[in-house]
């Protein structure tokens, strides 16, 4: 089966501009082209696309993703690096669930800082952003860099 780029995208649900990106990083192979030197895309191509948008789909890098690739790409090798690959990620993702996790915290008691029923020119929280009053602190644990209150 051979089909043209626009229908590859109505297939995948991937931007034509995108399938040309990852075409150009290296992601996807390059397509054969007709007679008029239009790109033909195969089955190959549309599984492998579906494969890079379910990687990115979990916030993998392209990097991630082309490590993925080659290693796919070379089924006889031990799949120790796949399971590396993800271990790294899910450190990462733990990292930043952690940075978001102070991020709400921080956010809530902002919160805390009006009660409403007063005019915007009182708004505590508003009056708080406009202070500056926030010292940016460093998680040991995570190496997030996260906003804390001063004086709390």
């Amino acid at each position: 089966m051979a089909i043209k780029i626009g229908d590859l995208a109505k297939r995948s649900g991937c931007e034509v501009v995108t399938i040309r990106y990852y075409e150009k990083e290296g992601l996807l192979p390059k397509p054969a082209r007709s007679g008029g030197n239009f790109r033909l895309y195969s089955d190959v191509h549309i599984e492998r696309l579906q494969f890079i948008r379910h990687c990115r789909s979990l916030d993998m890098t392209l990097s991630e993703i082309r490590t993925l690739l080659s290693l796919r790409d070379n089924p006889a090798q031990d799949c120790d690096d796949v399971i590396a690959l993800l271990d790294t990620h899910v450190k990462q993702v733990n990292v930043r669930v952690e940075a978001l996790l102070q991020l709400r915290q921080y956010l809530l008691l902002l919160r805390g800082q009006c009660s409403g029923a007063r005019s915007v020119q009182a708004c505590g929280i508003l009056h708080e952003l406009s202070n500056c009053n926030c010292n940016y602190v460093t998680s040991s644990k995570t190496g997030a860099t996260t906003p804390e209150q001063s004086g709390s």
